[in-house]
């Protein structure tokens, strides 16, 4: 019997996996069998999360600390990886960042920020990693974490920035599986709806959110730890060869209405 969602033997980077949801989607690769890079800015938050994705699943892992706007130490990230592995199978762009205020009182500072982060990272990895590892081998899955904001906008937490950056990423996903399909790598996106982080926590708990999102999510509520997972084991998949430039939202119906 086939098991189509083995990972076994596989390396998957995953940015932003100091919390959140880039650790419940490192360790749903990590279930099927992937070896693991946790990256993210706080050295001591991958490093322990590796350990601890290494002990509770058996696989390799390793934390790396990474500012993803910062091109070359991106760039050197990425041959570390190369040096200890010897491959990078899958990459997960997962690391962002949200300036929720009026759009006529963004800063300049705010809104390029956004961009550098939720944007310019995303292509600054995707990029490094297609060079040195996936367009040498053949093969590659590339997922962006976009957002259903970048597919719609907002009337009950105003944050022009994010909305043009996660648009950005979708439309860079399109870009960079159009440009990368014959070199055997798929570029895929998957834009979640309201989720629980660390920087969403206060918003979703307030009364006035859980009565709007009761209203706008056909399901009626917040997604739940380990919804996610799914989506991205099926997009990192090896049989999953021929789902190339699909933006895929996992919101609960948000962007159907």
């Amino acid at each position: 019997m086939q098991n189509y969602f083995d990972l076994t033997g596989r390396v998957a980077i995953v940015t932003g996996a100091s919390t959140g949801l880039g650790v419940q989607m490192a360790k749903a690769l990590a279930n099927q069998g992937c070896n693991i890079v946790c990256v993210a800015r706080r050295q001591n938050l991958v490093e322990e999360n590796a350990k601890a994705i290494a002990e509770e699943f058996g696989v390799k892992a390793v934390g790396i600390p990474c500012d993803i706007t910062d091109t070359a130490k991106v760039e050197e990230t990425v041959k570390k990886v190369m040096e200890i592995f010897g491959r990078i199978d899958i990459l997960i762009n997962n690391a962002g960042t949200g300036a929720v205020a009026p759009a006529e009182d963004i800063t300049d500072d705010q809104f390029n920020n956004e961009l550098a982060i939720d944007l310019g990272g995303t292509f600054k990895f995707a990029r490094a990693v297609a060079k040195q590892a996936m367009i040498p081998a053949g093969f590659g899955r590339i997922i962006n974490i976009a957002s259903m904001y970048g597919l719609v906008g907002n009337k009950i937490a105003p944050a022009s920035p994010y909305h043009a950056a996660k648009g950005g990423v979708v439309n860079l996903t399109r870009a960079l599986a159009a440009e990368w399909g014959d070199k055997g790598i798929t570029v895929n996106a998957i834009c979640p709806g309201y989720f629980y982080s660390p920087l969403t926590v206060d918003t979703l708990n307030s009364e006035f959110f859980q009565n709007y999102a009761k209203t706008m999510i056909p399901e009626a509520r917040y997604g739940n730890e380990g919804e996610l997972d799914s989506a991205a084991i099926f997009l990192s998949a090896p049989a999953s060869s021929y789902v190339n430039g699909v933006i895929l939202p996992v919101d609960g119906g948000y962007t159907c209405m």
